[in-house]
């Protein structure tokens, strides 16, 4: 056997080079702040695997406070897997294919193995015109490189061609969608990578009345060609494996990796609703089914309806994930909403459209206050707001590619304005929740006029910027340019002042 997770310092962190105990260890004592070489797809996925094993591990041996020692991390570990003494599923590369390895099941014998050459090549990242992130790159990976792109694999991949995907998302051609709330690094916005794992874990451990099952590491578990494991069985917090992966030694030091079919998912359920207790997930009230991000972004739109919902009753109700409610004194302290997930294009069966990631500071005054119905009526308003620039925004644009002529205006002409309206999007969404922050920070009526009107003039500047920038790109006949530009232009100001007029007309003459 070879690398063992358990006493070789195999994980690169900003502190030096740790085993995964003497990781946990260090983040326990909150000195790691950085994975030089996890690539940023990986770090949902590598997040969620240490708090799910650090929750089993520690309340396994009926523990329920996070040890500074490498060696207490150790005998913890070590006691999900009392079977092997030889610590056979914590090495990365085992000497009987018949034992399980690290993340990877036992080979039950008989099947076809295909090679593997990089870890990139193993990791679950496929995207359309190979431009995202490259693959097939890593020619010299090191152990660490195949630590992460197996959690990434087995904990996060969905179906594609004759490989199944995992049971914690919709369906295969979904998402693991991870919705949660972090600490930040003091003085920045940026994730305290440790804090954030001490956090998840203490809360689970402290608050978590889980469903708690012998099957927790399903790679250890024996997988028979076509067999399943009943999710009925399983631990809320398992950690999953839906591939059949062996990594093996090849010349001069250097890991290879081989790969066989799965037709069927590891894990059977009555309906794949992705709905399996995992405490990242945001969960429909009503059909109790995870998110499905699709080829969307983590926009305001999105994350509005998944925090409050609209007052209109257009959204969906979601249930909060456990890891996104606020938890003890972090009332009293500035935190990050992170948001993170694969995005799945039409054909989601075989790529994915990329990573898609949002951290969203939350000031500590809103921290208590960004559920219920509150915000949910502030950022109505928001959106309400951008709504009537971005309406303006496409009149004037579909005006000029009209020719100017408003009786002709028709959806194709709507169609031309569409990227500029993309593009005003963009920054109103940069501008919603510093926005929605500020509004419900105000106490009085009189503070809050003068907070929208601010608000509006900035966006109409962006809308202005936009219609600038298309015009010339509209088709037009030269003839009719002139007139078309000028109409169009006129259209777009009226918009625009009606709305910043009306407020106006409502501030107070002292402010």
């Amino acid at each position: 056997m070879v690398h063992g997770l358990l006493h070789d310092p195999l994980i690169q962190t900003d502190r030096g080079w740790h085993s995964l105990p003497g990781l946990l260890a260090a983040m326990t004592r909150g000195e790691v702040s950085a994975f030089p070489a996890l690539r940023p797809h990986q770090r949902p996925a590598w997040h969620m695997f240490l708090v799910q094993l650090g929750v089993l591990a520690l309340d396994g041996c009926g523990q329920r406070e996070l040890p500074d020692s490498e060696e207490d991390w150790r005998t913890a570990l070590r006691g999900l897997t009392a079977d092997f003494a030889d610590d056979a599923p914590w090495h990365l590369v085992g000497a009987d294919r018949a034992r399980p390895a690290f993340l990877q099941p036992p080979d039950p014998g008989g099947l076809n193995w295909s090679e593997v050459a990089t870890p990139d090549a193993l990791d679950m990242l496929i995207t359309a015109r190979n431009h995202d992130v490259k693959r097939q790159i890593a020619r010299n990976g090191a152990p660490q490189d195949w630590i992460f792109a197996l959690v990434s694999l087995q904990t996060m991949e969905g179906y594609q061609l004759k490989y199944s995907g995992i049971v914690r998302m919709k369906s295969g051609a979904s998402s693991r969608v991870m919705l949660a709330l972090a600490p930040p690094l003091p003085g920045t916005f940026r994730i305290d990578i440790s804090a954030w794992w001490r956090r998840d874990v203490v809360v689970l451990l402290d608050n978590l009345d889980r469903r708690r099952l012998s099957k927790k590491l399903l790679w250890i578990e024996p997988w028979p060609d076509g067999a399943q494991i009943s999710f009925e069985i399983l631990d809320q917090l398992f950690i999953e494996v839906c591939r059949r992966v062996r990594l093996i030694s090849a010349t001069e030091g250097k890991i290879n990796a081989e790969i066989t079919p799965v037709l069927k998912p590891r894990i059977s359920v009555n309906e794949w609703t992705g709905n399996s207790g995992d405490l990242w997930a945001p969960i429909t009230a009503d059909s109790g089914e995870a998110l499905t991000l699709g080829a969307r972004d983590f926009d305001h739109t999105l994350l509005v309806d998944l925090l409050v919902g609209r007052l209109d009753g257009s959204a969906r109700t979601w249930k909060k994930p456990t890891l996104l409610e606020p938890h003890g004194s972090e009332t009293a302290t500035d935190m990050l909403i992170v948001a993170e997930a694969f995005a799945r294009g039409k054909d989601g069966k075989t790529r994915t459209d990329g990573f898609r990631s949002r951290v969203v500071p939350v000031p500590k005054a809103m921290v208590s206050e960004m559920f219920g119905e509150r915000p949910a009526e502030v950022a109505d308003g928001i959106l309400k707001d951008i709504a009537v620039i971005d309406l303006a925004l496409r009149d004037g644009l579909a005006l000029v590619a009209a020719g100017g002529d408003r009786e002709k205006v028709a959806k194709p002409h709507y169609a031309r304005a569409q990227p500029a309206r993309e593009a005003l999007r963009r920054h109103a969404d940069a501008m919603f929740f510093p926005e929605l922050w500020a509004r419900m920070a105000v106490t009085h009526d009189s503070g809050f006029t003068p907070l929208r009107l601010t608000f509006l003039e900035a966006l109409a500047v962006h809308a202005r910027d936009e219609f600038r920038i298309a015009v010339p790109s509209i088709p037009c006949a030269s003839l009719m340019r002139p007139r078309a530009e000028v109409r169009g232009r006129r259209a777009l100001e009226r918009g625009l002042g009606k709305a910043v007029a009306k407020l106006k007309r409502e501030v107070p003459a002292d402010v």
